[in-house]
């Protein structure tokens, strides 16, 4: 199974649209398929440049380790040194910080969300949102 662009067009458009109604910042917003290549992204104008990198890397360690990005970062703090590992060995890619969630369909993960450009807690409630809307 994998996301199409349409419907990884629709995750961020629900994203997007959670964003606006709690009024949080400007957003960006990516959607990874289960091999963690992007499938589409979307910054909000206003959203700095950097929102895709970060953005990329909480889809990009939800996927890589099977949890969301706040599950990691729970993780991180009880055991930093393993933390500094992964990120180590992934080049720095790891995102210790809540916004990346799992997508599922029929029990499957077939990809990610990562969301970046308020708090973390925030950045979760648009993610969960865009998953949702599949």
């Amino acid at each position: 199974m994998t996301i199409t662009s349409s419907e990884a067009s629709r995750m961020i458009a629900a994203a997007i649209a959670k964003a606006r109604d709690e009024n949080m910042k400007p957003l960006g917003v990516i959607i990874l398929d289960a091999g963690g290549h992007a499938v589409a992204f979307q910054r909000e104008n206003g959203a700095t440049f950097i929102r895709f990198s970060i953005a990329e890397a909480k889809a990009w360690t939800a996927l890589s380790l099977k949890m969301s990005s706040r599950s990691y970062q729970e993780m991180a703090n009880e055991r930093p040194e393993f933390a500094g590992s992964l990120n180590g060995i992934t080049d720095g890619r790891m995102a210790a910080s809540a916004g990346g969630l799992l997508i599922e369909r029929d029990g499957e993960i077939i990809g990610a969300i990562g969301v970046s450009g308020d708090l973390p807690n925030n950045d979760e409630i648009a993610a969960d949102a865009g998953v949702a809307a599949i």
